[in-house]
């Protein structure tokens, strides 16, 4: 029976990860044009744990903080066009 090699001791948790869950969260509550940002580093630090092989921790706040991204991204693009339809009803 082989035994995978996994890292000795916990895991180190992956450097970007609170800051993505920081940015995620940002975007969806104050800063819309963060959550791409947040989307980007998100996909990016989800990657490199991944392919760690163990030797990172973080998954879940990259995790949360990468859908968080895509939900402030959504919520900024609705609100850019609910801007536009209302200016556009102003001029009427």
């Amino acid at each position: 029976m082989v035994i995978p090699e996994q890292p000795i001791g916990s895991p180190v948790e992956h450097e970007h990860a609170t800051a993505v869950l920081l940015l995620g969260a940002l975007s969806v509550f104050c800063c819309g044009a963060l959550g791409p940002v947040a989307w980007v580093l998100g996909r990016r630090a989800l990657n490199e744990i991944d392919a760690s092989g163990g030797a990172f921790g973080g998954r879940v706040q990259a995790m949360v903080g990468y859908i968080l991204g895509i939900v402030g991204t959504i919520l900024m693009i609705c609100m850019a066009i609910l801007f536009v339809l209302i200016a556009i009803g102003g001029r009427a």
